[in-house]
């Protein structure tokens, strides 16, 4: 098994990478597996630890659904709106607005479940709701965008 750190947008992320076997990977990513599609077959040398890494074409979770990518984060006052992110990582338990619903600042829309605790997403602008970016059930991580506000 290889570990590898890397920081993404200021934040940190761990990866182990598990397995390769052909255009497959085992990985896990803070502390959480996925298995990997690689866009070419990795050289036999690869699970060895030997071969420069293959850019991954899409993760699946072993189990649950992806999670949301983090974005770069849109400012409030360039015209485009805000974005809603989640504090920590955790599980979607309830989607409490819907599209095109006008919210105030403060307002509840979402709830996240992280160690075992129920938190409150709220509205960090008035607006509308021009997007809702997760569902119930979904996975996320620390960053990632929960819904865009107009």
């Amino acid at each position: 098994m290889k570990t590898y750190k890397f920081k993404i947008n200021g934040k940190d992320y761990s990866v182990d990478i598990n397995g390769i076997e052909g255009c497959n990977a085992s990985v896990t990513v803070n502390g959480v597996a996925y298995d990997v599609e690689l866009e070419n077959e990795a050289p036999a040398a690869a699970s060895a630890g030997l071969a420069e890494p293959v850019a991954p074409v899409s993760a699946t979770p072993v189990s649950g659904p992806a999670p949301a990518p983090a974005a770069a984060p849109v400012s409030a006052n360039g015209g485009a709106g805000s974005v809603v992110k989640s504090p920590l990582p955790g599980v979607i338990i309830s989607i409490d607005v819907k599209e095109g619903q006008a919210v105030k600042k403060g307002q509840k829309v979402a709830v996240l479940e992280a160690m075992k605790m129920e938190n409150e997403i709220q509205s960090d602008a008035d607006g509308t709701v021009s997007a809702i970016l997760v569902q119930k059930g979904d996975s996320v991580l620390e960053g990632a965008e929960i819904l865009k506000i107009a």
